[in-house]
């Protein structure tokens, strides 16, 4: 299982780029990652983000769900409405990172378990008030 941030400012999401040597690497994605044993998929998403961008999240409710089958893996993804409460975006174990319009997400080269949340994403920019 596999526990990912969602952190929206105005219009823009954060995704992270894999680093170079890892699973899908130098795709964008979503931040966060495995569920260690004897963790809570809130817990992973604190964990991952402090350790991989060095900032400490607010994790919210659940956005969405997704089941992805890769060639050589199974992943359940867990997505989180988050909120960044302290610390500014550091590149411990990532490549680089940005604030995407959430707009353009589809222009991005997302790993496709990521890609399903894309709709979900724009629907949710779109029930924001001005």
């Amino acid at each position: 299982m596999v526990a990912a941030a969602v952190v929206r400012q105005r219009d823009r999401v954060l995704l992270t780029q894999r680093p170079a040597g890892t699973h899908l690497a130098g795709l964008w994605e979503f931040p966060g990652g495995k569920l260690e044993a004897g963790e809570s998929p809130r817990e992973c998403v604190r964990r991952e983000c402090l350790e991989e961008c060095g900032v400490e999240l607010a994790v919210g409710a659940i956005i969405d769900v997704v089941f992805h089958a890769y060639e050589d893996r199974d992943v359940l993804l867990l997505f989180y409405d988050c909120q960044i409460v302290r610390g500014e975006i550091r590149h411990l174990e990532i490549a680089d990172h940005e604030w995407c319009p959430v707009e353009e997400l589809g222009a991005r080269d997302l790993p496709a378990a990521d890609a399903p949340l894309i709709p979900r994403l724009q629907e949710l920019e779109l029930e924001r008030p001005s």
